[in-house]
C-alpha cells in the first residue's frame, strides 16, 4: 500500500511539475501546511481548535486570493479612487495563475473543516494525505473530492479489478470524444461568433450561445469522465461531477447535476453553516444569493462571473419561495419511458434556454460585452440563415449551423441513452460485437479530430 501510494504521489507531482516546477512547490507547501495544522484543529481545547481553523482558512484563502483575486481587487480600488478624483498607482502582480489552485485549495479546506467537525480524524501518514490533495486525475480540474470518500480508498491496498478498469476505459473514451470531437469543434464556431458578435444578426448569436452551452458541457464533463475513468484504472472511485444536467427540469435540478462536487462543497461548507434553510425564508434567500455569487466569483475574478452567479440565484429564487427547489431530487426525466412527456420536454427546454442565456455572461470577456451580445440579439433582425456566420476576413460558412447540429445531436442521443446511470456507459448495448464496433467508431473519430486543440476550459479556474 505504501509503495502504491508513493508511486501515485510521484506520478502526480511529475504530472503537475511538468507544467511548472515552481508552482509544484506551492502545491507542496499548501499540502504541508494543512497536514500539520489539522493536528491543532483536532485539539480537544475548543479555543485552540477554533483559532487553528481560522488560521488555516485565512492562509488557504489568502494564497488563493493573492494568485487569483489580488489584481481584480486592486483594479476595482483604482477605479473607485479615480471616480473620487484620487489617482493611485497600486502595484499589479505579473504572475500566472497556478493551474488547479482553486481545486486543490478546496480539497485541503474540506479536510480541515471535516477534522474540525469531528467527521474526519487527522491523517498521520503524510504520503496518504499528499495523494489525497495531489492525485493527478483530479488535481487540475476536479472533481473536488472529500476526505471521508477518497482517503479510505488511499489507506487500503488496491488490486487490479477488470470490471472497474473496463468502466474506466469506457469513460476515458467517451470523455475524449466529448472533448476532442464535440467541444473543440464547437469552439471554432463559438470563438468566431463571440469575437465578432457586433457584426452578426440575432440568428447567428443565438446559434453561438447554444453552441457554447454544449461546448462547455462537452469540455468540462469530458474532462471529468477522463479523470474518473483514469482513477478507476488505479483502483479509485471518484465522486460524480455531472449527471446529464441539460435534462434538468428546473434550475435546482440543474445544479444537482452540473459540477456536482463544487455545488455540494458550497452547500456543506458555506450554505449550511450560514443557517441553510432552517432559519426562515429571508435567511434562506440571503444564503442562496451568497453561495451563487461566491460560486460565480470562484470561477473567475471578473464581474461577468459574478453576474452569471447572480442570474442563477434569480432563477433559483422562485423555486425557493414556492418550496419547489427539492422537487426533482432522486428521479430522472422520463424515468420509466423512452420519451419525455410534453410537460417534461417544456421544462427541459425552458431550463436549457435560461442556462444558455446565463452562459453568455460566463463566455464573454467582460460584462459589457455580455450585455452587448444580448442587446444585439434583442435588437437585430434575422438575416438569411444560410449566411448567418461571418468568419474572420469577411467570409461566410453556410455549413456552420449544420456543423453545430452534427456535433450536438450525437452527444444528446448518447446522454439520453445513459441518463439513468452516468457510470454504466454502453452497457445497454448487449451485443459484444456491436459494442466493439461502437468503441472503434468513437476511437476513430477521436483520432481523426485529434490535433492542436484548445486546453480544457476549467484549467483556468
Amino acid at each position: 500500500m505504501n509503495l502504491q501510494n508513493g508511486l501515485v504521489l510521484i506520478a502526480s507531482y511529475f504530472f503537475y511539475g511538468w507544467w511548472s516546477w515552481p508552482f509544484l512547490l506551492l502545491l507542496f507547501g499548501s499540502t504541508v501546511l494543512d497536514y500539520f495544522l489539522v493536528f491543532l484543529v483536532a485539539s480537544e481545547n475548543a479555543n485552540t481548535a477554533k483559532w487553528s481553523l481560522r488560521i488555516g482558512v485565512f492562509i488557504n484563502l489568502g494564497i488563493l486570493g493573492v494568485y487569483k483575486y489580488y489584481n481584480f481587487f486592486i483594479e476595482q480600488f483604482q477605479v473607485a479612487f479615480d471616480s473620487l478624483g484620487v489617482h493611485t498607482s497600486l502595484p499589479i502582480l505579473k504572475i500566472a495563475l497556478p493551474i488547479g489552485i482553486s481545486f486543490y485549495t478546496f480539497h485541503g479546506l474540506s479536510y480541515v473543516f471535516d477534522v474540525y467537525k469531528k467527521q474526519q480524524k487527522p491523517v498521520t501518514n503524510f504520503i496518504e494525505y499528499a495523494v489525497f490533495v495531489g492525485f493527478f486525475p483530479l488535481l487540475v480540474a476536479g472533481p473536488i473530492e472529500r476526505a471521508n470518500h477518497l482517503l479510505p480508498q488511499i489507506q487500503k491496498a488496491r488490486k487490479f479489478n477488470y470490471k472497474q478498469s473496463v468502466q474506466g476505459l469506457r469513460l476515458i473514451l467517451w470523455g475524449m470524444f466529448k472533448k476532442v470531437v464535440i467541444a473543440d469543434s464547437l469552439a471554432t464556431i463559438v470563438n468566431s461568433i463571440y469575437a465578432n458578435y457586433a457584426n452578426h444578426d440575432a440568428y447567428t448569436l443565438i446559434i453561438g450561445a447554444v453552441a457554447f452551452s454544449f461546448q462547455i458541457y462537452g469540455d468540462f464533463s469530458g474532462y471529468s469522465d477522463i479523470a474518473i475513468g483514469t482513477a478507476k484504472l488505479f483502483g479509485f472511485e471518484l465522486l460524480s461531477n455531472f449527471k446529464f444536467p441539460y435534462f434538468s427540469r428546473d434550475i435546482a435540478e440543474f445544479w444537482r447535476r452540473w459540477h456536482i462536487s463544487l455545488s455540494s462543497w458550497f452547500r456543506d461548507y458555506l450554505y449550511i453553516p450560514l443557517g441553510g434553510s432552517k432559519l426562515g425564508k429571508l435567511i434562506s434567500i440571503r444564503n442562496t444569493f451568497i453561495i451563487f455569487l461566491v460560486s460565480g466569483f470562484w470561477h473567475g475574478a471578473s464581474w461577468n462571473f459574478i453576474a452569471w452567479g447572480f442570474i442563477h440565484a434569480l432563477g433559483f429564487l422562485p423555486l425557493l419561495l414556492l418550496n419547489r427547489n427539492r422537487k426533482f431530487v432522486t428521479n430522472v426525466v422520463a424515468e420509466n419511458s423512452w420519451y419525455p412527456s410534453i410537460k417534461e420536454a417544456f421544462q427541459m427546454i425552458s431550463t436549457f434556454l435560461f442556462v444558455t442565456l446565463a452562459w453568455i455572461f460566463f463566455r464573454a470577456e467582460n460584462i459589457s460585452k455580455a450585455l452587448g451580445y444580448i442587446k444585439k440579439i434583442a435588437t437585430s433582425t434575422i438575416q438569411n440563415p444560410s449566411q448567418f456566420i461571418g468568419l474572420p476576413g469577411g467570409h461566410s460558412d453556410p455549413l456552420a449551423l449544420q456543423s453545430v447540429i452534427y456535433y450536438v445531436i450525437p452527444m444528446i442521443a448518447f446522454d439520453w441513452l445513459f441518463r439513468r446511470n452516468e457510470r454504466e456507459l454502453f452497457t445497454s448495448v448487449k451485443s459484444s460485437v456491436l459494442r466493439w464496433i461502437v468503441y472503434v467508431v468513437i476511437g476513430l473519430f477521436v483520432l481523426f479530430f485529434f490535433g492542436t486543440k484548445s486546453s480544457f476550459i476549467y484549467f483556468q479556474f
